[in-house]
């Protein structure tokens, strides 16, 4: 896939700049985010936070990069900052319907082996978790102690995705655990290793089309998959999905409350301050609050689900 070059003048060129050429997907019809977007480390609202820790080492394989008495930030072998826990004594856990937020967080792995030996070290420590084949990745699912959901996963090479009307195919098909193990070598999972990122953020809302004009509208997101029962699939670059959108909560589902468990912000990193600074400026202009937080600017979604932009 050819990307174009950022224009010198990003700002101006907001509207119509840094567009993938792709045969696939529907772009944002005003401002686009550039391709060279990624996503940074989630914030999540836990009820204990001794608990929370001892899971996302043992389990997930996370390393603890910063800690204090109330929270704690933790990522991959090399430093990269994955997850940050905040601790609410007492917050309910999350339940798997019913209400709006966080449906799961995605990491995303460097390679197949390292699924593989992820698998096995579940499979070794008797974690359950479930499993699929989504043709454009592979991946296991997990929750932790508060019921937050986690994807762990691996893409396939971008020059075996395929697209059918212009919708990348994706699907929900089992994993072939046979096959996968078979990549995993003599090395055993020593911790989410070198090159592991946040791959993407998957959330409850109470309407896509609502979702639609925040997130794809408004900060510039393109469609990838859009015909998938109850879901949208966004994403920049060309990328199968930054960000998963689903109604499956039900039309009843609650607002995450303060006491609950929960996703508190998400993160989207992108390559300038001039960038982060026209994302807003498109927030704004169609409508949104958007407050600037010392050159960060945090906006939230129709159901106050909190989206920070900035850049590294």
């Amino acid at each position: 896939m050819t990307v174009r070059r950022v224009l010198s003048d990003p700002v101006d060129d907001a509207r119509r700049d840094i567009e993938p050429l792709m045969d696939y997907g529907i772009p944002s019809p005003g401002w686009r985010l550039p391709a060279e977007t990624r996503l940074g480390h989630v914030w999540l609202q836990v009820s204990d936070l001794p608990r929370s820790l001892e899971y996302y080492e043992s389990v997930l394989g996370l390393r603890v990069i910063e800690r204090d008495d109330s929270s704690a930030v933790l990522g991959a072998i090399d430093g990269t900052p994955l997850v940050r826990l905040t601790e609410r004594k007492g917050a309910k856990p999350m339940q798997q319907q019913g209400r709006l937020g966080l449906y799961h967080y995605a990491i995303l792995l460097p390679d197949r082996p390292s699924l593989a030996r992820f698998s096995l070290h579940l499979a070794e420590i008797g974690a359950r978790a479930g499993a699929s084949d989504h043709l454009v990745s592979e991946a296991l699912y997990l929750r932790d102690p508060d019921g937050l959901g986690i994807e762990v996963y691996a893409d396939r090479p971008r020059s075996t995705w395929r697209a059918v009307d212009r919708q990348l195919a994706m699907a929900t098909d089992p994993l072939d655990f046979e096959d996968l193990i078979t990549t995993a070598g003599n090395e055993r999972w020593q911790g989410m290793p070198a090159g592991t990122t946040m791959g993407h953020v998957h959330l409850h809302v109470g309407d896509l089309d609502l979702a639609s004009s925040f997130y794809h509208e408004a900060l510039g997101l393109d469609k990838m998959v859009w015909s998938y029962p109850s879901a949208l699939f966004l994403a920049a670059g060309g990328y199968h999905h930054h960000l998963g959108l689903n109604t499956w909560a039900g039309a009843n589902a609650a607002r995450p409350t303060d006491d609950d468990a929960r996703l508190m912000e998400w993160r989207v990193i992108l390559p300038s301050s001039d960038h982060v600074r026209s994302a807003a400026d498109s927030l704004s202009a169609a409508g949104y609050a958007v407050r600037d937080d010392g050159g960060d600017f945090i906006a939230a979604d129709p159901w106050d689900t909190s989206v920070r932009l900035l850049t590294e």
